[in-house]
């Protein structure tokens, strides 16, 4: 590919108060390569250091509380040695120039009594259980029935993800990212198929996106609206995510958030349900990340389309430390290996080259 055809991509853009030097995003990506306690490792500082061209980086995702953590070895954002360890990966990638958003987690029923503490029950915002099996350090176990959660148990939900923006504030981190996409708790929330809750937090689409907003809130008022993004995949149906109508639920979260002035708002594309993301990109009315099986080619055209901003890559950063530079001149992408997506310490993690 002719390095002129790319000329948007890699144009700079002002995100917020940010100034990033392309428009290529590294996706989060849940690689599982915490420490004990899940604390972050000077390992996971030279991965993300060695992916700091691009524009952004998200991070994976990292939950907010010991209750929000669905698999083994994901970092959180609630302790102080975890904390620490952020600080070393954020020295690391601004050492390099880049730029780096945390983002913020629970991942609500679809965790197992083996991970929580003291073996309790995840929990949600309805006992449904989703349907599937989830990795645990003992292997593949089915996903059980949540415990609901109790209304005055949400203000302390809320708090937990307003701590984790404050240690990721004193960590370093340019911003965080509420992830509300891909089946996990605000996911669950949104969605009517999830969420049958009679109280505040469900029934209506004013309820049932309730608890994002109010997680936003007590995030922007930490990092400021300039640094905060949020996640979303209206179409996801993984783990047996439904909704009776996405456009209707995510056109009326996009426009709530819209009175924030947030940084962004990045979008999950991939799902068999047709929607029309260019309506929720105006009715967010602020930057807008496109997701979801992108390469060069198509991210150029999106971008010279004005459908979007900025383009999230995610398994292409596997393998690709240098995907900036790889577009650019045009050259081939490495294929990352499967069997080490979630395992492998530094194999399959930081050992992939770059060009020459």
């Amino acid at each position: 590919m002719a390095t002129q055809s790319l000329e948007r991509l890699f144009s700079p853009f002002s995100l917020g108060d940010l100034s990033l030097p392309n428009r290529v995003v590294m996706a989060p990506l849940t690689r599982s390569r915490a420490a004990p306690g899940d604390v972050p490792t000077p390992l996971m500082a030279e991965y993300y250091g060695q992916r700091a061209t691009a524009g952004l980086i998200i991070t994976e995702a990292s939950q907010v509380s010991a209750q929000g953590k669905g698999y083994p070895r994901t970092p959180g954002c609630y302790s102080p040695a975890q904390e620490a360890g952020w600080s070393e990966v954020t020295r690391t990638v601004h050492d390099k120039g880049g730029r780096m958003f945390l983002q913020l987690w629970h991942v609500g029923r679809l965790s197992h009594p083996d991970v929580q503490p003291d073996g309790g029950l995840p929990v949600a915002p309805s006992a449904i259980a989703a349907q599937g099996e989830i990795y645990t350090e003992a292997g593949l176990k089915t996903l059980v029935v949540p415990r609901a959660l109790e209304t005055d148990e949400i203000p302390g939900l809320i708090e937990a993800y307003r701590q984790a923006a404050r240690n990721a504030l004193k960590a370093g981190f340019d911003g965080v990212e509420v992830h509300g996409a891909n089946g996990y708790l605000i996911d669950q929330f949104l969605r009517d198929g999830s969420n049958q809750r009679t109280d505040a937090y469900g029934g209506s689409v004013e309820n049932r996106i309730r608890f994002l907003i109010e997680v936003v809130e007590a995030v922007v008022e930490v990092m400021g609206p300039k640094r905060v993004g949020v996640r979303l995949s209206p179409v996801f149906e993984v783990f047996s995510m439904k909704d009776s109508d996405p456009a209707a639920t995510f056109g009326a979260a996009a426009s709530a958030l819209s009175r924030y002035g947030l940084a962004y708002l990045h979008v999950v594309e991939l799902g068999e349900q047709p929607l029309d993301f260019a309506a929720l990109k105006k009715a967010f009315g602020g930057p807008y990340i496109a997701a979801g099986g992108y390469d060069a080619a198509k991210a150029e055209a999106a971008l010279a389309s004005g459908r979007a901003d900025l383009v999230a890559f995610g398994t292409h950063y596997i393998a690709n430390p240098d995907l900036v530079e790889r577009f650019r001149r045009g050259a081939p992408l490495a294929t990352p290996n499967p069997e080490t997506f979630f395992q492998g310490e530094e194999k399959g993690y930081t050992d992939y080259p770059v060009l020459a």
